[in-house]
């Protein structure tokens, strides 16, 4: 698995993204960036390659991993302004159990929700209605901070 990000700068999350997605594919192949075909629920991919991709971007950075297995990303600053009424919405009764016992909500919230962006990218599912079905821990390894914000990745 290999991972990169960058500040966004003057360029868009999708230019800044895409050209992650093609440094990194060229310096694990050495080929240019190859067609991306889409699924009919929206997730992207290499038609005729063995890799897979998922690229995310926040207001001012934009991160990307590419991998030999199925894999999602997401990732949001540090600083986001969250309501912390979404967790009722969106957290699973052992996920809430965990948002509750937390001393930083804001950010217990945040890790819980990069995990579940990261599962529907990485499942190809897609964000449809509240993801509350999950049951993830706020100690999850698949959790980091780059460039002042939390990113997940989740691999199969």
């Amino acid at each position: 698995m290999k991972i990169a990000s960058c500040s966004l700068g003057e360029q868009s999350g999708h230019e800044a993204g895409r050209q992650l997605l093609a440094k990194l594919y060229e310096a694990e192949t050495g080929e240019p960036l190859p067609p991306i075909a889409v699924t009919d629920r929206g997730k992207p991919y290499f038609p005729n390659s063995p890799l897979h991709f998922s690229i995310t971007h926040t207001k001012r950075h934009a991160f990307c991993v590419l991998s030999d297995k199925n894999v999602g990303i997401d990732g949001e600053e540090l600083d986001r302004e969250i309501s912390l009424g979404l967790a009722e919405k969106i957290l699973s009764p052992g996920e809430m159990a965990q948002w509750e016992a937390a001393r930083d909500k804001r950010r217990a919230l945040l890790t819980f929700w990069v995990l579940k962006e990261a599962e529907v990218k990485r499942t190809g599912e897609g964000l449809r209605g509240y993801p509350c079905h999950t049951n993830f821990s706020l100690q999850d390894p698949a959790v980091r901070e780059l460039d002042g914000c939390l990113v997940a990745i989740l691999e199969d």
